[in-house]
């Protein structure tokens, strides 16, 4: 079974990845859709061009795609990215985790374009995939917030078993989900088994409006494990 992972360079995606590999499943291409709108409901935001950096990491074929990022019209544009792809691949691996707004709408172009989609890490534990990720070796920055008691100190923060427990503590206390699912905060996998190589940030930047703020990378390389 030959299949396509949608790919945002995240924790989850990359966590997806991982499971489907580890279940013996061939993953032989990368999926990454840029939107042109940073408020996407589908589509991740920060840093996604590294995304080809992270494919060339894992040593996975990459294929690009745009999108507007116009609500309802994101899920036609996926259609048109994944159809060629059909006469190579069965199904789609999808980091979802409990989101149905996603969930479905991807299921539903699987559906039209005879795909299977895979879900591995649905309905799960947030904080079990976090304990998960770090115990398989994963590096995991945080490059985006936007949720009440998460500040600028989190941009560029790599999360250990300590930030772990502080993000959880959090959680609890302002009620966001643990995971980001909701969009409170965005990540970037630096490091994950499935890399032969892992990423290595140079120069970034923070921006902070309001309440919210993104860390971009603006240059970033591959060093060997």
């Amino acid at each position: 079974m030959k299949l396509a992972a949608l790919f945002s360079g995240g924790k989850d995606s990359c966590l997806a990845v991982q499971r489907a590999l580890e279940r013996g499943w061939a993953v032989t291409k990368l999926v990454s859709i840029t939107s042109r709108n940073p408020e996407s409901y589908m589509f991740h935001y920060p840093n996604i061009q590294l995304t080809e950096m992270q494919a060339r990491a894992a040593g996975i074929r990459l294929v690009k795609g745009v999108s507007e990022g116009v609500k309802e019209e994101e899920i036609e544009d996926l259609e048109e990215i994944l159809r060629p792809l059909t006469r190579e691949i069965s199904g789609i691996v999808v980091g979802a985790l409990a989101s149905r707004y996603q969930r479905d709408r991807i299921a539903s172009v699987c559906r039209r374009l005879g795909l299977s989609m895979e879900a591995p890490l649905w309905g799960e534990d947030p904080g079990r995939l976090w304990r998960e990720a770090l115990k398989k070796g994963f590096s995991i920055m945080i490059v985006g917030v936007a949720c009440e008691g998460l500040g600028r100190e989190w941009l560029g923060r790599v999360i250990d078993s300590r930030a772990l427990k502080e993000l959880e503590k959090l959680s609890n206390k302002h009620r966001f989900h643990l995971a980001g699912e909701g969009g409170e905060f965005e990540s970037l996998v630096l490091d994950a088994p499935f890399f032969r190589k892992r990423l290595v940030v140079k120069k970034a930047k923070s921006k902070w409006q309001g309440d919210s703020g993104y860390y971009w990378v603006k240059e970033a390389g591959l060093v060997d494990k």
